[in-house]
């Protein structure tokens, strides 16, 4: 078959297996056991049992003898210890946030030990269940006359009515649980638990109204919940990101001058001087006509294979080639996603016909066709689409110690790279790369400044508009994304700080000789998605000590 994509045999038959692939393995589908019985994420006694788990199995990582293992043993190793750490370090930053909205929530934990009772199989008294219910409504009554503006932040309001939410599912599935099939509870329940749940509806009704400051049929202010400098510091400790929040700010305004240079030198090829903002704005009227969309991104993404196959720059295999698939993001979903997505299916924005006049043009604009040319690449191939298809077939048990500093910083190497073979052949085609690569310097310097405390959400808007030349629609829809929670707090600084991390390591590696191209992109994939110092460490075959810490000063 001309799609079958049938490997080296005598390559896979040489290759050694770390030593700890069982061990992650194992410990993956635990871990997963865990959490399905223990599924409520709020839930003190998930904490309590999960600090439990990985304490012990830190312990059983502490009897391997280290110095026995390979290379890849030995990453693994490093990578196993760094995530147990993670995780405990994680679950007492949970329980300080539990704290802070343990005043708004003082019903939290009654409604919790009723779900984690049906969960241990403990026999339900109806009656006594009506009476907690009942209960529970007067504590939502009684605490909710006591919150103020005044005495209460929005970020502990957001976080309390995001916890609100949550309790209410746990209390709907408790009820399920009961109702109907014991007419004894349905007799005493049902009444109380109505009104116990129309109360946790309005309070969070009333917390994101009055306290956070949302308005009727409007979506939510961004409010975000910062870490603060000392969590941003472990957080890059865990990464192997041997910098301060301050430097990767530095390192990302560097990046962004140098974007800037680029983009007044594109603008005058344009005719419009050294005003960067008009050609952007030129660039961003050159869109397909409605429908033509999918026709373009098909097009972006055949011309980049043969790119890269062409000039031998990595492995592509047919099967990759043959197996990825496009969808249309619906109208909904582009108000948090105005752009693309992508992996095996590329998701890809566009106007549909029941959008209004404004936002057909926003949306047009902002998925046009020179910015289209830097998206397919960065979610096809050889962005998110080949490396999901190859860290599937190498190394996959370190699935578990994914860092998106791999993840998305192959993907923005990959438009680097492709910049500096001469991909852009156009000036439009550079100011659409540039506006991307901006972008990426832009989230370093706004996420980092936000949990540090010295940007708020709006300052953070104001910034994507300013120096980026974001529609100002889409820039507060990057935003909400970037706090909602939904993302961990380095998750946007991944993209340019991971792909600064693979070009200093194509320099070293490739640039210097000691590797080829083809060889050194395909012995990335393989390493699968781990901690960009400890792919060096294995493309170096460096020896590791048990008590490694991160040193690679990668953007010096």
């Amino acid at each position: 078959m001309m799609d079958a994509w049938v490997p080296d045999m005598s390559e896979i038959m040489g290759r050694r297996a770390s030593e700890l692939r069982d061990l992650f393995e194992r410990y993956d589908r635990d871990h997963a056991a865990l959490g399905r019985r223990y599924s409520v994420a709020i839930c003190p006694t998930r904490r309590a049992r999960f600090r439990s788990f990985d304490a012990q199995w830190r312990g059983a990582l502490d009897a391997v003898d280290f110095d026995a293992l390979s290379c890849d043993g030995r990453i693994d190793y490093l990578l196993f210890q760094n995530l147990l750490e993670r995780n405990l370090r994680q679950l007492d930053r949970d329980e300080v946030l539990a704290a802070e909205t343990a005043p708004l929530l003082p019903f939290e934990v009654p409604i919790l030990d009723l779900q984690e009772a049906r969960r241990r199989f403990e026999t339900l008294d109806p009656q006594a269940a009506a009476a907690v219910l009942a209960g529970l409504d007067k504590q939502v009554q009684e605490v909710r006359k006591t919150v103020t503006a005044e005495k209460c932040a929005k970020t502990i309001a957001h976080r309390a009515a995001k916890r609100l939410d949550e309790l209410l599912k746990t209390l709907e599935d408790w009820h399920k649980h009961y109702s109907g099939y014991d007419p004894r509870f349905t007799w005493w329940a049902r009444n109380p638990y109505e009104k116990t749940a129309e109360s946790l509806k309005n309070y969070a009704k009333f917390l994101r109204e009055e306290i956070v400051g949302a308005k009727p049929g409007e979506e939510e202010p961004i409010v975000g919940d910062p870490i603060g400098r000392e969590s941003l510091l472990a957080d890059l400790r865990s990464e192997m990101i041997p910098y301060s929040p301050e430097e990767l700010v530095a390192l990302a305004q560097r990046e962004l001058d140098w974007c800037h240079a680029e983009m007044r030198r594109a603008s005058q090829e344009l005719g419009f001087g050294g005003d960067w903002g008009k050609a952007i704005e030129h660039v961003k009227n050159l869109h397909v006509e409605p429908g033509r969309q999918p026709d373009l991104v098909r097009d972006l993404a055949w011309e980049t294979i043969r790119f890269v196959e062409e000039r031998g720059l990595v492995t592509v295999p047919p099967l990759a080639k043959a197996v990825w698939r496009m969808e249309m993001i619906p109208p909904d979903g582009q108000k948090v996603n105005p752009f693309f997505m992508g992996g095996e299916v590329i998701h890809v924005s566009f106007p549909t016909h029941d959008m209004t006049h404004e936002e057909k043009r926003m949306s047009l604009r902002g998925n046009n066709i020179h910015f289209s040319r830097a998206t397919v690449h960065h979610e096809l191939i050889p962005g998110h689409h080949l490396h999901g298809f190859m860290n599937e077939r190498y190394n996959a048990h370190r699935r578990i110690v994914a860092t998106p500093f791999w993840v998305e910083g192959w993907a923005l190497y990959w438009e680097m790279l492709l910049w500096d073979l001469g991909f852009a052949q156009s000036p439009e085609n550079r100011v659409g790369m540039l506006f991307w690569r901006m972008h990426r310097c832009a989230r370093v310097v706004f996420s980092l400044n936000f949990h540090l405390g010295t940007m708020t959400p709006q300052e953070c808007v104001d910034f994507l508009v300013d120096q980026v030349a974001f529609e100002r629609n889409n820039a507060s829809a990057e935003v909400r994304r970037s706090f909602e929670g939904s993302y961990p707090p380095l998750y946007q600084i991944a993209y340019l700080i991971g792909a600064l991390q693979f070009r200093a390591l194509r320099r070293e590696l490739v640039d210097s000789g000691r590797m080829a191209e083809r060889p050194f992109h395909d012995a990335i994939l393989r390493t699968n998605r781990i901690p960009v110092e400890m792919v060096r460490a294995s493309l170096t075959q460096q020896n590791l000590t048990r008590d490694y810490t991160s040193n690679w000063r990668f953007g010096d």
